[in-house]
């Protein structure tokens, strides 16, 4: 399978008064096409700080990322959104949903950044698809956690990325909501066929894809396959 995301030799380095902090070691792995993924460890083990270098949303000291075919370094930062836009989705624990919009807009979007006629359509299909074809209208402050969460599922999946980035997608949601999320999430992947990378330190989630990665201190722990096809 060709691979969709390849990571080689990536380290991250911040300044903190007159020291050096690297946050990542020499991080290298690849994610093959419509592959599930999750990336575990502790907090402070560098997993959110990988996932923005491999979305672009941050670039490395040193090493390389190549996302869908293309070696970030080498494109500007408007082409790195380009990229995300038509490519890629995000799903954040805090769910990210601009307040001021409905559900259906939240939606929308994306959509409607790509200029799609149909945003309006497709965008009410997956609330419907979710759950959520009577709260459309609604506003972020008039849903409950997992209404935000299913809002923030739809959004994702919206423009069809190629792969899909979810930041601990349960971790503002009671133990019951995040178990219905997360089955939505699964089966919204497995019928799009999209890439699906979950950064998670519930090692429970991560027995749920087909790959896993353990990192600690910025360092690859292991990278093992699990018994998910």
């Amino acid at each position: 399978m060709p691979k969709i995301l390849n990571i080689t030799g990536l380290e991250k380095t911040y300044s903190s008064g007159n020291k050096q902090l690297t946050v990542l070691h020499e991080v290298s792995f690849a994610v093959e096409q419509g592959q599930t993924f999750s990336i575990v460890g502790p907090s402070g083990s560098g997993k959110t700080t990988l996932l923005g270098l491999c979305a672009g949303l941050d670039q490395p000291n040193k090493g390389s990322v190549e996302l869908c075919g293309q070696d970030l370094k080498t494109l500007s930062e408007d082409q790195r959104a380009q990229l995300r836009n038509k490519n890629v989705g995000f799903i954040f624990q805090n769910f990210q949903l601009l307040p001021t919009l409905t559900a259906l807009e939240n939606v929308s979007v994306p959509l409607e950044l790509q200029g799609d006629p149909l945003a309006v359509k497709k965008s009410t299909e997956l609330l419907e698809k979710v759950g959520l074809g009577k709260r459309v209208h609604h506003y972020p402050s008039q849903l409950s956690g997992g209404e935000q969460q299913r809002v923030a599922l739809a959004r994702a999946f919206a423009n069809a990325p190629s792969i899909l980035f979810a930041d601990e997608p349960t971790g503002n949601l009671d133990e019951e909501t995040g178990e219905k999320v997360i089955q939505l999430l699964l089966q919204l992947n497995k019928e799009a066929g999209t890439t699906l990378v979950i950064i998670t330190h519930d090692l429970d989630l991560a027995q749920r894809t087909q790959q896993i990665l353990r990192l600690k201190g910025g360092r690859i722990l292991t990278n093992e396959m699990t018994s998910v096809q």
